[in-house]
């Protein structure tokens, strides 16, 4: 199993697939390529059918200003290595002097066709959570301090510039107002949740009032193709800085604290990726939300110093009740109905964590059998759901 480093990507939204991803291979490509006079791209599957609204020519050519490209939506996802798979072609007078094939896998991450990647190198012999787990136990240690001895390098430091970049996204998004871009004329809301206090408010509502701020705020920052960081992905962006956030400056755990939750949140998310899928594209907005919540639930567990058999219920609670979540962006924008869902996953990782204090012991169903239930599910759904804007809310949305 890969570091927990690909999880959490700082990069701009609103898609880490369609914009992180093509963005990382385009940069790539072109340095390969520094003496080539022309470029040319070509968009399949999902990246083709829903570019223009995820911004990926505009993340492309953020690379290669002067980039052809061509969306290709006659191509059957089918016949394609990955649902998102670009052709990347250098020509220098006229001729071809270099070509390359690329998947965005999802949160960010890409893969070169034919190539090695040092990213994807196994850090972690074991192949799943329960193996995880048991390590944990036979060795009497944390599940956070299982991450520090197996991560190369100094983790804690790059976990600190990920949740830097979280909070300055969330108190950037409660500043901002006006309408999101897109053409769909949605207001930001943001602002509005952080600031409107109902006259009758308990302690619980105001929780729910401000991380669903929290989420907004983030998820706003993304459609607006902000700086976001991916956790796993841009379209699920929200999730955990909501819950996060609101723990560090409104309960009062520590930064040292936040540090270690998201480590093991990461771990969740790494995880889901090696045995299943964080790509909406691939699997449906399960494996993106789905995985968020599951990812903040464990977070939040942490933070209340539960034991590990509570995590891996919260965890487990979070991904069953988002199974055969469909992703339908109305008119490929990450908005309706993209940035309310972050806010109802962050609700639900806070909910299941509830749940675990009590009833972990009566479970049946393991973190691990929901994640290749889920992985299942997505390769059984319609293609129209996983990402394409033909189909669901997409399909029926009218102005």
């Amino acid at each position: 199993m890969k570091s927990i480093r690909s999880i959490y990507k700082i990069g701009n939204g609103p898609s880490s697939s369609h914009t992180v991803g093509p963005y990382s291979a385009a940069k790539e490509f072109r340095s390969r390529y520094a003496d080539a006079d022309g470029f040319a791209v070509t968009l399949y599957g999902s990246l083709a059918m829903t570019g223009d609204g995820h911004g990926t020519a505009n993340a492309i050519r953020a690379a290669i200003p002067d980039a052809e490209i061509y969306f290709d939506t006659e191509t059957n996802i089918e016949l394609l290595p990955h649902p998102n798979t670009m052709d990347f072609i250098a020509e220098k007078k006229g001729k071809e002097v270099g070509r390359a094939r690329v998947m965005s896998i999802g949160g960010g991450s890409v893969l070169f066709e034919g190539e090695h990647n040092s990213e994807y190198d196994d850090i972690y012999p074991q192949k799943n959570f329960t193996e995880m787990l048991d390590y944990c136990e036979e060795q009497d240690i944390t599940l956070q301090e299982f991450i520090y001895q197996r991560e190369p390098g100094d983790i804690k430091e790059y976990l600190r510039e990920v949740w830097q970049a979280m909070v300055d996204c969330v108190r950037r998004g409660l500043k901002t107002e006006g309408i999101l871009p897109g053409g769909l004329n949605i207001d930001r809301k943001a602002k509005k949740l952080f600031d409107t206090v109902s006259y009758n408010e308990s302690s619980d509502i105001t929780m729910d009032r401000l991380i669903s701020a929290f989420a907004y705020a983030v998820s706003e920052e993304n459609a607006s193709e902000g700086q976001v960081v991916t956790a796993p992905t841009c379209g699920s962006c929200g999730v955990i800085p909501s819950v996060l956030y609101y723990m560090r400056f409104y309960r009062g755990f520590t930064e040292d604290e936040i540090i270690d939750a998201l480590a093991v949140a990461a771990l969740i998310g790494n995880v889901i990726s090696t045995n299943a899928s964080i790509s909406g594209a691939q699997c449906g907005c399960q494996a993106e939300i789905g995985s968020a919540c599951s990812m903040a639930a464990g977070a939040l567990a942490i933070l209340y110093k539960m034991g590990t058999g509570q995590i891996e219920y919260a965890a487990e609670v979070s991904m069953e009740h988002n199974l055969g979540l469909t992703c339908d962006p109305v008119k490929g924008l990450v908005q309706i109905p993209c940035i309310e869902r972050n806010a109802v996953a962050a609700m639900r990782a806070v909910t299941a964590v509830n749940l675990s204090r009590f009833l972990f012991r009566t479970r049946k169903i393991s973190f691990d059998t929901v994640v290749e239930t889920m992985y299942r599910t997505g390769l059984d759904m319609d293609v129209r759901y996983k990402e394409t804007a033909h189909g669901g809310l997409a399909q029926l949305y009218k102005e």
